[in-house]
């Protein structure tokens, strides 16, 4: 008789390539498993590199912020500095006009002409003071005028007083502007 095989075969199959699907399946799933897991640990060391790179920047953009206060500081102070060098050498420049306004203005005073008081703003000159008569002021303002460090004498004020019934005298106040004269040699 023949041999029959009544063996469910074909069960058998089935279960052998359910096995092998299965054991697919966890590998895939174990592969799967790994590289999320793997790049998850490269995102996160990605992120931790990144976030120290943004403490470091943000630290030295801190010290960039001291630096710069420094600077706005030290050029603050250098543009103060600047200012009174300048002015002290202004100062220092004008120290010998000064001498020389003051010669002029004792040149220029005529005869029976007294200044009372002299003040300086800048380059206007300012003087009060007594003459015996209205011509001793003309002459004073023609002195003033011909002067080469004085310049555009102008008469504010002139009043006649009498102290006493033979003495006159006329009391005045006028501005003249400083200059300076022209050097020779030199063109403007």
């Amino acid at each position: 008789m023949a041999r029959i095989n009544l063996l469910p075969w074909r069960e058998q199959l089935r279960e052998e390539r359910k096995k092998r699907f299965l054991t697919a399946l966890v590998g895939v799933l174990v592969v799967a498993c790994g590289a999320i897991f793997l790049g998850d640990q490269y995102i996160s060391s990605s992120i931790e590199h990144q976030t120290a790179r943004n403490a470091y920047i943000q630290k030295e953009i801190a010290l960039l912020d001291v630096r710069i206060k420094d600077i706005s500081e030290l050029k603050a102070r250098r543009k103060q500095l600047l200012e009174r060098m300048k002015i002290i050498q202004d100062l220092q420049g004008n120290r010998p006009i000064i001498g020389r306004v003051f010669d002029q203005l004792a040149r220029t005073l005529p005869d029976g002409v007294y200044f009372s008081s002299v003040k300086m703003t800048d380059k206007l000159i300012s003087i009060s003071g007594a003459a015996e008569s209205n011509n001793r002021v003309s002459d004073l303002m023609r002195n003033l005028d011909a002067s080469d460090w004085l310049d555009a004498p102008s008469l504010t004020e002139v009043k006649a007083t009498t102290a006493g019934a033979l003495d006159q005298a006329n009391t005045f106040q006028l501005t003249v502007r400083q200059t300076q004269p022209p050097v020779e040699g030199v063109k403007p």
